[in-house]
């Protein structure tokens, strides 16, 4: 993909891959420029969100981007909190991250997931302005829906290893599979 191919996907918007009633709706911070370009969650090929995914357990192979459509035979899904593409997270305002959280906020209550796992931290706190949430489960709701405030799977994020972050996920794995 050429530099003039990703500035083209700038603001783009990536439709979300959910259904009613999932296990675990996985939620991005937004859509990066090479999701945005070839339609596909997660897609640039440092991240490693579908990595994490396998090596937690939630997938029985690793799939690529183009497979996301596969997550819901499995009771998982995909969203963002911010729907528009941009290079990087710092590029969203705090008010499309709020705004965000709202509209998410409708989504969850809409579809009903089991579980919304918010693959950032920093990104939960602003949406949903919970300055002091960690990682791990939250205390929040939204309607019977749990909330799980996971490490973004960037590669900009170093100090998550991928076997660090599997960890994470799986214990959401192990939360969402005690729910029924």
């Amino acid at each position: 993909m050429t530099p003039a191919e990703l500035e083209a996907a700038r603001d783009r918007l990536v439709p979300d891959v959910v259904a009613d009633g999932l296990r675990v709706l996985f939620c991005g911070i937004n859509p990066g420029l090479m999701t945005a370009a070839t339609g596909h969650h997660f897609a640039r090929p440092g991240n490693r969100f579908w990595p994490t995914l396998h090596a937690s357990g939630f997938t029985p192979r690793q799939l690529h981007p183009s497979e996301q459509s596969e997550l819901v035979r499995y009771g998982l899904g995909i969203t963002n909190v911010v729907a528009r593409a941009s290079a990087r997270a710092d590029e969203l305002s705090a008010e499309e991250y709020r705004e965000g959280g709202r509209i998410l906020e409708e989504k969850v209550l809409r579809l009903r997931p089991r579980w919304l796992a918010v693959a950032g931290v920093t990104a939960y706190r602003v949406a949903f302005g919970d300055k002091k949430a960690k990682i791990g489960p939250q205390t929040r709701t939204i309607g019977d829906t749990r909330i799980w405030a996971l490490p973004n799977p960037s590669g900009l994020n170093a100090h998550w290893t991928l076997t660090t972050m599997a960890q994470e996920y799986a214990r959401l794995r192990t939360a969402a599979e005690a729910d029924g």
